[in-house]
């Protein structure tokens, strides 16, 4: 197995575990973040905790396809390389602060004698979580799976069909969580669930095809510019 095929392998796994961590922590939380007395229904820490767990997977999976796809996507572009890399790092450090505002929620509802002072922090814990899931995993990823998409697209690492999923899925996530912002509708709503589907289509698609087919023929090839520098005079050895 070649070296590029090994990363496609490896990108693609990590976009599917990305899918499996996001989708499994958010189950586990919702008995945690929807209480409605402030109170842990019997097992709803110990879920809280399985999702924690879960979305420390999701954070490294999530650093993890940048880092892994970097070495073939910066022979398409450098810069547009860097930023992808470091948008998956932010996109995780904001997940990050989700994660902690939901174990600090969790030692606070675990006091079952919580005033108005803790129902307050109570209150406010939750809300960094939701703002967190707001901006990470709709905004930072919308933003870059345009630049993922984009670059796949214009090397043909993916099928054509495949990137323009990214293409339209990334912006209309990010609009989504615009729209959310300002109160148009909930962020867990059908609404949202539409604007998300091709988002989700996108890395499930591009996972499939990585893991099966690898990139495209395209992935080895240097830009035009980079091999005139390498080789001014365009001799060929």
């Amino acid at each position: 197995m070649s070296p590029d095929r090994r990363t496609a392998v490896a990108a693609g796994l990590l976009f599917l575990l990305t899918e499996v961590a996001a989708i499994a922590g958010a189950v586990l939380y919702r008995p945690l973040l929807g209480a409605a007395d402030g109170r842990l229904a019997q097992g709803a820490d110990t879920g809280a905790l399985l999702g924690v767990l879960c979305e420390v997977v999701l954070v490294v999976a999530v650093a993890g396809t940048g880092a892994a796809l970097f070495p073939v996507l910066r022979r398409h572009g450098e810069g547009l390389a860097l930023g992808y890399a470091f948008g998956r790092l932010l996109e995780a450090a904001v997940i990050a602060v989700g994660i902690v505002s939901v174990l600090a929620l969790v030692t606070l509802r675990r006091d079952a004698g919580a005033g108005a002072g803790a129902a307050g922090a109570d209150v406010a814990l939750a809300a960094v979580h939701d703002w967190t899931f707001l901006l990470g995993p709709n905004i930072a990823l919308g933003l870059n799976t345009v630049l993922l998409a984009y670059l796949t697209y214009r090397a043909r690492l993916v099928p054509r069909f495949i990137a323009v999923l990214g293409l339209v899925g990334g912006p209309l996530i990010c609009a989504s969580a615009v729209a959310v912002m300002f109160g148009a509708y909930a962020q867990l709503s059908v609404a949202g669930s539409a604007a998300a589907l091709p988002v989700f289509a996108w890395e499930l698609g591009l996972a499939g095809w990585l893991i099966v087919r690898g990139f495209g023929p395209g992935s080895g090839a240097a830009p035009r510019a980079d091999r005139e520098v390498a080789d001014p005079a365009g001799v060929r050895r």
